[in-house]
């Protein structure tokens, strides 16, 4: 189902890549690969051997799809945790070792999956003769923020120093990833990467989230959400409820019976992000909502001053970052559709 992906679009037409998209030369190929995947070390499984190597590549909003090979048999080690980066290998033919855990290694072959947080744990691979990869790079960020959206918290390191072997052959991920495929076009972008990207990005990540929790043995439903003190729990209300108009975090830890120090304690060890960052997202999902609900004789102008925004240029580039569109586009939209 995915023998084609990064070659043709959804009509048969050729996908047209920047640059080169094969080589026999390793500083060529190690230059992509610390472009669109982090530093790391390469050795050949062989004497004297030069690649010839497949390098593709196209983005979903800011998940890296690469379809690659070395075109000889590899061991990849040292990978980079600066670069703060989770890979996902995704076999189309051929097979991978990967480190599993300290003891054992895992095997995955046409269809299977693997992924590893690169910034959270050791790393290495051998990759046979034959190995033809699609694989997604996915900054940690951003599969933390996708996790405090859906499910109410960021996990901890049970999760993300996982190493998990998943998918297969008919699996729900290779459909998703196949539909991904299928959205890039002829010239290498997403139709109306706006929109269509966004929403692809968000079911990527979620369902990674979903598959690589079933595989570690983490509960997305509970975790740390059901572990949370009550004062992190009631100050989540607190400012859910009055978002338009919210207190400061001092007068929330005080009308708690707690100090500023305890609750952004709370927040950082039960949610892995601030009071003041729970609140800013409240904040934009509030602003986008009024937005899309304008009646018509509001602005963008006069809907965020009732938010409480006063510097409209950095707010408009905080929503754009947050929601890959601008403020004005939602309302356009939203009006566009009564």
């Amino acid at each position: 189902m995915l023998d084609k992906a990064l070659l043709y679009d959804m009509a048969g037409r050729p996908i047209v890549q920047h640059g080169r998209t094969t080589s026999q030369d390793w500083d060529e190929v190690q230059d992509f690969c610390r472009r669109v995947y982090m530093p790391y070390r390469v050795r050949p499984l062989g004497h004297l051997l030069n690649p010839d190597a497949t390098m593709r590549r196209a983005n979903i909003r800011r998940i890296t799809l690469t379809r690659f090979s070395y075109g000889v048999p590899i061991h990849l080690d040292e990978f980079d945790p600066a670069a703060g980066n989770i890979l996902v290998l995704n076999t189309l033919r051929g097979a991978l070792r990967h480190k599993y855990t300290a003891e054992a290694d895992a095997m995955t072959g046409p269809g299977e999956s693997f992924v590893v947080d690169c910034s959270r744990t050791e790393y290495w691979l051998d990759g046979d003769a034959e190995h033809m990869q699609l694989n997604l790079t996915i900054p940690h960020d951003v599969m933390a923020e996708v996790a405090h959206r859906w499910f109410g918290f960021i996990p901890d390191d049970r999760l993300w120093t996982r190493r998990v072997a998943f998918g297969g052959d008919g699996s729900r991920w290779q459909a998703l990833l196949h539909y991904a495929c299928q959205s890039i076009q002829a010239n290498g972008q997403v139709a109306d990467n706006g929109i269509m990207g966004r929403h692809l990005e968000e079911l990527i990540c979620a369902e990674l989230l979903m598959l690589w929790a079933q595989g570690a043995g983490v509960s997305l439903k509970d975790g740390a959400r059901s572990a949370a003190p009550h004062y992190v729990r009631e100050a989540e209300a607190i400012m859910t409820e009055m978002a338009q108009d919210p207190p400061t975090i001092g007068e929330i830890a005080s009308r708690l019976g707690v100090s500023v120090r305890t609750l952004s304690g709370g927040f950082r060890q039960f949610r892995g992000i601030s009071p003041r960052d729970f609140l800013r997202e409240r904040r934009l999902e509030g602003l986008r909502n009024a937005l899309r609900n304008a009646r018509p004789e509001e602005t963008v102008t006069s809907i965020a001053a009732e938010w409480g925004y006063v510097n409209f240029g950095a707010m408009a580039g905080t929503y754009r970052e947050r929601f890959g569109e601008l403020p004005s586009q939602t309302l356009a939209f939203a009006r566009s559709r009564h």
